[in-house]
């Protein structure tokens, strides 16, 4: 048994929830994969996936990644998987795990995280046949559910065999619990099925009654019908913030030898060196991109921080206050009445109370957000077993060079200002922010539409007079976050930042530095009066001490011009293995984490963290000029 795993709860699933495994050949199959892909077309009471899980636990073989992709027309319900759960012994620690996770699923694509990110769920909520098209999943195993291909064949609804075939790679096993019902569209759309099997214990127990493996007589086309998933290598991440971090563990987590580089002398030494920063989901009424993205992101972050961080003293899922325009909370239509009410709702009485706010005023709560310390999320992250770190590393060029065997792969190497080779891996990643320009200027590739943003924050130390500010943080324009523990004892306070697009001197002139004062304590008298009003005598300029109550932080941030990341591969043609991950904005707490599981999955074939169409908004491929894009895969 392998380390960690062994237990009285690891044993090999039976009954009738680990026959669609046995069906598909697994665990066998997946013996020493690096990674293993499950997709089943209805998740019912999620039994198939524990059972999945519990097999994956008891294996000693176990791949390195188990994906399971799991297709439901509606939320799924924590109860529902409890209350199955409960004749399961076995899997009852397990269900408890996974229905602490099943919140605020609205319609879409989420990711739930399982031991230490080594087994994800993908849950897909819609129409199933719609949701294959789209995602263009590739798997190594199909439960196909009797009620879905009922379903399907009662609709003569062959584009959803199609679906499901092109999810395929040759060699993808299926296993239904329906002994004939779909078998011919499966076969023509090259399942070829197994030879007949009865109900003895020795061979295919029931309900898996039918199992088939895709190889059909042609040649599949398409971008996915050869594919190898990418073999774990060296990488190299150039940038030691929160977006490098995130990418740095992603890939370490497959099996990776990360190298980190930056020209700090600590991780976290420009943007992500933020003393506190706040993660929270935006808000549209019509459910917009950036607002699916947050959610994404938001959950991602809740998921890391929760087994990295200290809760109260590096993190805390405080809950957000977003005040809002009079009269447009930015709630979508009958959003108290679905899943949606997990993540925001109007604000109560008592809440607004709390922030010193006047009952009618226009705001919302969002229940699953928080505040973090970046620089302790770096540091986390910079720890995870192979991962590398150096300090005031300068890269002033990057170049592609023949192995050192004769055999060997390009490689690419990292040049110092000397021209002296600091480090050479298979894959770079590129994390530096606006600086990630600056390595793309000499090379076959247009430059990012970067732009930098420099703010500062205003923060100082939580006395007498400050004691009863709001126990969460608050934002709208501007923000506030207080009760934030400080080294040594005592409580601080923060609030900003300014945001001053195409801006990136640094420092700040003491006459900067006192006019962002001014602005932050501005923006926070109109955001919360009561709190500004305490927090005045640390800004006024006749009072001395003030000089010394109200500190300033200033760095700056890199947003891209449409406002969202870019993740992806920079010219996978000429320049194989560059890829990007940055401008995350002033929202990296809320996007970072995401973003280094979305450019890990796009690398290694995986299901994506995301909608199809949330991805490739993100991709770096949106940064080509027009023709010469090339398409998203």
């Amino acid at each position: 048994m392998a380390e960690g795993f062994d237990g009285p709860d690891d044993t090999p699933p039976t009954g009738a929830g680990a026959n669609l495994l046995l069906g598909c050949g697994l665990p066998a199959a997946w013996a020493d994969q690096n990674q293993w892909r499950i997709l089943e077309t209805a998740w019912g009471d999620g039994q198939n996936f524990l059972h999945s899980w519990a097999a994956w636990r008891a294996d000693a073989k176990r791949p390195r990644m188990l994906h399971f992709i799991a297709l439901s027309a509606e939320a799924v319900a924590a109860e529902a998987v409890l209350r199955a759960a409960a004749q399961h012994p076995e899997l009852q620690s397990l269900a408890q795990t996974l229905a602490e996770q099943c919140w605020g699923l609205l319609p879409g694509v989420h990711r739930l995280r399982f031991e230490g990110g080594r087994v994800l769920l993908t849950l897909g909520i819609g129409d199933a046949p719609t949701l294959l098209r789209e995602q263009a999943w590739t798997v190594d195993s199909i439960f196909l559910n009797a009620s879905v291909a009922e379903h399907w064949v009662e609709r003569a609804d062959l584009h959803a065999f199609k679906a499901l075939a092109r999810c395929c790679r040759r060699g993808t096993r299926l296993a239904t619990d329906a002994p004939s019902t779909g078998g011919a569209a499966l076969a023509q759309y090259g399942f070829q099925m197994d030879a007949a099997h009865d109900s003895s214990p020795d061979t295919l127990p029931k309900p898996a009654q039918l199992s088939a493996r895709f190889d059909p007589d042609w040649e599949p086309r398409g971008p996915r019908a050869n594919a190898q998933p990418t073999p774990p290598m060296r990488c190299v991440v150039i940038g030691a913030g929160v977006a490098g971090a995130a990418c740095a563990a992603s890939l370490a987590r497959r099996g990776w030898q990360v190298q980190v580089l930056d020209t700090g002398t600590t991780p976290a030494a420009g943007a992500s060196s933020l003393p506190v920063g706040v993660f929270a989901p935006h808000l549209s009424p019509d459910d917009n991109l950036f607002s699916r993205l947050s959610r994404s992101g938001v959950r991602a972050m809740l998921q890391q921080c929760a087994e990295l961080l200290r809760a109260g003293v590096d993190w805390c899922a405080s809950g957000v206050l977003e005040r809002r325009p009079a009269g447009h909370l930015g709630l979508p239509a009958d959003w108290g009445a679905s899943p949606g009410a997990d993540w925001s709702q109007k604000a109560s009485a008592e809440t607004l109370l709390a922030a010193g706010l006047p009952q009618e005023d226009s705001a919302c709560w969002h229940a699953r957000a928080g505040w973090a310390r970046p620089a302790r999320l770096v540091a986390a992250l910079l720890t995870q077993p192979g991962i590398a770190w150096r300090a005031e590393a300068q890269v002033a060029h990057l170049q592609r060079v023949t192995g050192q065997a004769g055999d060997a792969a390009p490689v690419w190497q990292l040049l110092d200002t000397q021209g002296q080779a600091v480090a050479e891996a298979e894959l770079v990643v590129l994390a530096a922010g606006a600086a990630s320009n600056a390595l793309l200027a000499d090379m076959a590739v247009p430059l990012l539409p970067l732009q930098p943003v420099r703010g500062q924050m205003s923060w100082g130390r939580q006395n007498a007079q400050s004691a009863w500010l709001p126990p969460f943080p608050v934002n709208g324009n501007g923000g506030l976050v207080a009760h934030v523990p400080m080294e040594g004892g005592g409580h601080a306070w923060h609030m900003g930042s300014t945001f001053e697009r195409d801006v990136a001197h640094l420092p700040l002139t003491e006459d900067e530095r006192a006019a962002a004062h001014v602005s932050n304590w501005q923006h926070l008298h109109a955001l919360l009066p009561q709190a500004a009003t305490a927090l005045q005598s640390a800004f006024d300029p006749a009072d001395s001490a003030a000089v010394h109550s109200v500190q300033a932080w200033a760095s700056v941030r890199c947003t891209a011009r449409d406002r969202l990341p870019i993740v992806g591969p920079l010219n996978p043609t000429n320049l194989p293995g560059l890829w990007v991950c940055t401008a995350m904005g002033a929202r990296g707490l809320t996007r970072a984490v995401l973003c280094g599981e979305l450019l890990a999955a796009r690398l290694h074939g995986e299901p994506l963290p995301v909608e199809s169409r949330l991805a490739r908004a993100m991709s770096s491929e949106r940064c080509l000029p027009k023709g010469a894009q090339i398409p998203f895969h």
